[in-house]
């Protein structure tokens, strides 16, 4: 079972295969993802190769987010990125959280019981931009090398708070070497840090010791952000990431614990880091701030702005805006809870929180928005920020506020979007906490992404829900029942905008004995799309209900689609089921053809002569009939080519393909088949086009 804490190679299966993976492809470091249970977040378990600390942004990421993680996984492939350049290119958003060059592979793992995650390898920028056939099957054979470590587990992983680090080397690094070069090394007159690859202190000379105000003895063997907190902010962070993954020289000034400022210069290899560290020459470097409690240099705050506002630019719906800002904004700077409002016309109305009871929340949600009662409704009513560095502060401007939780430092962020506000963002901290000029000048432009982030956002939810009520109206609430026929759909929009799509089904009962099924696919993915296949449907049903037979039933509704003008083109496959006499006909508008599997597992795709597609003909074209027996124990399936279209790959072999499934899988229950096809659809590729499918087997009726 996977645990907590740092653990040499051995100890641990997982760390063995981990390390013979970084070592076997040559790559300079390894980690390994796995999927949340709950499949909403990718969480990093192990790291191989560089310091847990330093690949801190990266140890957890919402598995909906783009990236090529999500995309190794879906499409159980390997996904090389030779350079930033090309993940630029294909994931500019990856590449905004990850501007540092390198080379990059990820290898999903196979699946199994304890096992849905990913590999994760790098590679320094000097490597060949081409990945050749053998390093690709060691990159495979490593990622199945890992997931039987993971699957023979007796139970689930449980992915650690911190993930664990993992050392190429069988033994700890030497520290403090006793040596001439030691003594010579230990007399110069700036400090010497040595750093190895986990990044734990290995040396320290006496100049250094000095520099730092700690004595070697508290130093060794501690990470310098830990023992050195203000070391632990965004701008040494970033130049130390900058040196493991360049190897080029990264220099920068840092506020030292005696109130003057050191100059420090890290030097990476294979072997570690070293840090050169010198008191600066003046009190105050030009052009640089004091980095104090998690704030950044002018360079960082952009970088975090870009990271953030390309994150922004990806959320869609208002609990993406929500998530994005706790799981970054809130580690970010250092806070321990949030709470973001949206304005209604009188009343502040809570619509996301992290780091709160949710009793609290209740107390809270829908306070009046008046600037006199509530630090968020004065926000609001001003546009302007208010910052509370302690609780006094607070209650000096508001006396009556009530003490709700223990929290102790709040900053108040109107959201404001075109002038109008939108909402207000809290931060709270634990601990009293003093808001620098550097975190107010990043806070300010911050709000107004996420303000944007979240019109749009609100937006995309009302139109989301008119949608969702729209398709759920159009389609058949629930599919008649007839004795002697199971059936089984699922409708699957393509995700397109506010996931509105013309893909229809429907199941029409004529008699005891008699039914009609039909499938169709109207052109496009909009409102008119899913107007015109309601039309479309209830024409189908008017005149199939009237007796007319299946030709006369497409030949009308092209003719009905003529005099609405509807200028979109519908393809439908019409099959009238005779119960009693156990058989089906058949008649297309260009749909693509069913498939039959016999009793005897016999499968194969139905012959059709297709009339064209309905709103081509004007009423003028006939549609050939086809009738073939469908007897108890049968399966005929109906779908849409969201269900068969693959990009680069002919339609008619994904559908043979399809046959060959369903001869395969069709004993199973109808629920569950259908259930399987639609999640081997979107496993097989990206889902790019709406999805219906519509299982029939009729089944002998015994008269009692």
């Amino acid at each position: 079972m996977i645990g907590s804490g740092e653990q040499p190679v051995g100890l641990d299966p997982l760390d063995a295969a981990l390390a013979a993976a970084v070592r076997c492809t040559d790559a300079w470091l390894g980690g390994v993802y796995l999927m949340a249970p709950d499949d909403s977040v990718l969480e990093l378990v192990a790291l191989c190769g560089m310091p847990v600390d330093a690949f801190r942004p990266w140890w957890r990421g919402a598995f909906a987010a783009p990236g090529p993680l999500r995309d190794s996984i879906q499409g159980g492939r390997i996904i090389w990125m030779s350079s930033l350049e090309e993940l630029a290119r294909c994931y500019p958003r990856a590449a905004a959280n990850l501007p540092y060059q390198g080379a990059f592979a990820v290898a999903p793992f196979p699946r199994g019981r304890h096992c849905r995650g990913a590999l994760l390898l790098g590679w320094l920028p000097d490597r060949a931009p081409l990945l050749s056939g053998r390093e690709r099957r060691r990159i495979a054979f490593s990622a199945r090398r890992i997931a039987h470590v993971l699957n023979k587990a007796v139970q689930s992983p449980v992915v650690p708070e911190r993930p664990r680090s993992v050392s190429l080397d069988s033994e700890g690094p030497e520290v403090q070497p006793g040596s001439a070069a030691n003594t010579l090394i230990g007399r110069l007159p700036f400090g010497i840090l040595a750093l190895d690859r986990a990044g734990h202190i290995a040396y320290v000379n006496t100049a250094a010791g000095e520099l730092l105000g700690m004595s070697a003895e508290q130093l060794l063997g501690t990470v310098p952000s830990r023992s050195l907190p203000w070391l632990d902010n965004v701008t040494f962070m970033d130049a130390y990431r900058t040196a493991l993954t360049s190897r080029e020289t990264v220099a920068l000034a840092v506020p030292g614990p005696l109130d003057e400022w050191l100059d420090l210069s890290l030097h990476a290899d294979d072997s570690g880091t070293s840090i050169l560290v010198m008191a600066h020459a003046s009190p105050k470097p030009p052009g640089t701030q004091p980095s104090t409690g998690g704030a950044a240099s002018p360079e960082s705050r952009i970088h975090l702005l870009m990271l953030l506002a390309a994150a922004l630019t990806e959320t869609v719906g208002v609990q993406d805006v929500v998530d994005l800002v706790a799981d970054q904004v809130l580690p970010a700077f250092g806070a321990h809870g949030m709470i973001m409002s949206a304005a209604d016309p009188d009343r502040a109305r809570i619509i996301g929180f992290r780091g709160y009871e949710p009793d609290v929340i209740e107390q809270l949600d829908g306070l009046p928005r008046d600037a006199d009662l509530t630090p968020a409704g004065r926000a609001m009513a001003t546009g302007v920020s208010l910052f509370f560095a302690n609780r006094e502060e607070l209650v000096d401007l508001y006396p009556e506020v009530p003490q709700l939780t223990g929290k102790q430092a709040w900053a108040f962020l109107p959201l404001l979007s075109s002038g109008r506000p939108v909402g207000a963002l809290l931060l709270a901290y634990n601990m009293p906490h003093r808001f620098t000029a550097a975190e107010r000048s990043i806070l300010a432009p911050l709000a107004g992404l996420i303000a944007q982030a979240l019109d749009r956002a609100r937006l995309y939810d009302a139109k989301h829900g008119f949608a969702h009520a729209l398709q759920q109206t159009l389609l058949p609430h629930a599919l008649p029942t007839l004795t002697g026929l199971d059936v089984a759909a699922r409708y699957l929009p393509a995700g397109h905008d506010i996931n509105l799509g013309g893909d229809f089904y429907d199941l029409i009962r004529l008699t005891d004995t008699a039914a009609v099924a039909v499938i169709g696919d109207v052109q496009g993915h909009d409102m008119s799309a899913a107007a015109l296949m309601g039309l479309v449907r209830m024409a189908v049903h008017s005149h199939a209900t009237a007796g007319a037979t299946p030709d006369q039933v497409l030949a009308r509704t092209d003719r009905d689609l003529a005099d609405l003008n509807g200028s979109r083109f519908v393809s439908v496959l019409y099959a009238h089921i005779d119960l009693e006499r156990y058989e089906v006909t058949l008649a297309s508008a260009g749909h693509p053809p069913p498939i039959i599997r016999h009793p005897d597992n016999r499968t194969h795709v139905v012959a059709l002569q297709p009339g064209p597609p309905l709103g081509v003909g004007f009423g003028t074209y006939t549609y050939p009939l086809t009738t073939l027996p469908l007897v108890p124990g049968a399966l005929l399936a109906l779908y849409t080519d969201g269900l068969v279209e693959i990009p680069g790959i002919d339609i008619a072999d994904t559908i043979e393909d399809l046959a060959d499934h369903v001869g395969q899988c069709g004993g199973l229950p109808l629920h569950q088949l259908v259930d399987g096809l639609i999640q081997r659809t979107r496993q097989a590729s990206p889902h790019t086009d709406d999805i219906a499918l519509l299982l029939l087997r009729p089944s002998l009726i015994v008269e009692l």
